[in-house]
């Protein structure tokens, strides 16, 4: 039957929009403009760009997509993110009434560059929020809607940038609790500072990259070291430390965003983020290699060693390959030796 549909359009600047459509067939339809913060006639180029997908049947609920679209603004070419969603509530309802049509929307933010797909887990999750937390039908909610989309920049974008500007060679530590798995306790700060650093913290661990026994049963044993729970004080104007680790691999990736922080850019502070984690995947990978050698050949327990010395994170790999070992006896005896080894 016939469906709306709501697109958002949102500037870089951390704006945004939206519209409503009725559909009598899904190539039948019209976009109907809620909110945006774009010049008509580069609305009506997203609106377009829009309709083509939705008749293609590309946008799948609650999934976005990250594509570059070229725009008559003065950028040109940039980065469009766009969600097709219904809310929970009215979804619940035509699920239960098969003849109610619940209203679709449609949500699009416009960036400075296609880059902002390494974002595009933090916008479903933005978006999976206005789903639940906004009655989009009320009138009188309207205006928080409009206020929430016009965040989106600040709010999903800008997280990681911030905790780089507040911690700066402080970074280093967190970093360091974040691939070991190392409970963090914040103390005195604002509840968006508090939040900030959680998103970091999410978007700097290796979960989804490693096995998920292994980052469970890593959580289970950092949090039953509870002496080594890392603390961060808020009070002052720097964050305070206490518990804190470190490694030269963190220390080294640490400069690397302090360098960064010069240009300002959210997208590159992510960019070195994902990059961090890849060579901490990278290295796992190789200790695992070696490890599988050493089983049968004292030579390549010596590489293990080395590289354990060499990698700069031999502390947190020891950790992560004990607990993935744990059942194989030949393999655990490796480790166990290089864990002598590293102590002496």
């Amino acid at each position: 039957g016939s469906r709306s549909v709501q697109q958002g359009a949102a500037g870089g600047d951390g704006s945004a929009g939206g519209a409503v459509a009725h559909t009598p067939s899904t190539e039948d339809f019209s976009l109907s403009l809620l909110d945006t913060n774009l010049p008509a006639e580069t609305e009506m180029e997203l609106r377009s760009f829009i309709a083509k997908r939705l008749t293609k049947g590309a946008l799948f609920e609650g999934m976005g997509n990250v594509v570059a679209v070229e725009l008559s603004i003065p950028e040109g070419k940039v980065g469009c993110y766009y969600c097709r969603f219904q809310q929970e509530s009215l979804l619940e309802m035509a699920t239960l009434e098969s003849d109610i049509n619940a209203p679709e929307y449609v949500i699009c933010f416009l960036g400075g560059s296609e880059k902002e797909d390494t974002f595009r887990l933090e916008l479903d999750k933005y978006i999976q929020n206005l789903k639940i937390n906004f009655d989009l039908e009320q009138k009188k909610s309207e205006a928080c809607v409009s206020l929430y989309l016009r965040s989106w920049f600040e709010d999903a974008i800008c997280p990681i940038q911030r905790v780089v500007q507040l911690f700066q060679d402080k970074l280093a530590s967190l970093l360091h609790a974040a691939l070991s798995y190392t409970p963090v306790e914040v103390k005195n700060a604002d509840e968006g500072t508090e939040k900030d650093i959680s998103r970091f913290l999410a978007a700097a661990s290796l979960q989804g990259l490693v096995q998920e026994g292994t980052m469970t049963s890593l959580c289970i044993a950092m949090t039953e070291e509870q002496h080594k729970s890392m603390v961060i004080d808020c009070s002052g104007p720097q964050p305070q430390l206490h518990n804190a680790g470190s490694n030269r691999f963190c220390e080294d990736w640490m400069q690397a965003f302090v360098n960064g922080a010069e240009g300002g850019n959210p997208f590159l502070f992510r960019q070195i983020l994902e990059n961090f984690k890849l060579k901490a995947i990278q290295d796992i990978n190789n200790l695992k290699r070696f490890i599988r050698q050493a089983e049968m050949n004292h030579y390549a327990l010596f590489k293990c060693y080395l590289f354990l010395k060499s990698c700069g994170s031999g502390d947190i790999l020891l950790k992560i390959v004990k607990v993935e070992h744990a059942e194989m006896p030949e393999a655990r005896n490796v480790v166990t030796v290089l864990e002598e080894f590293m102590r002496e």
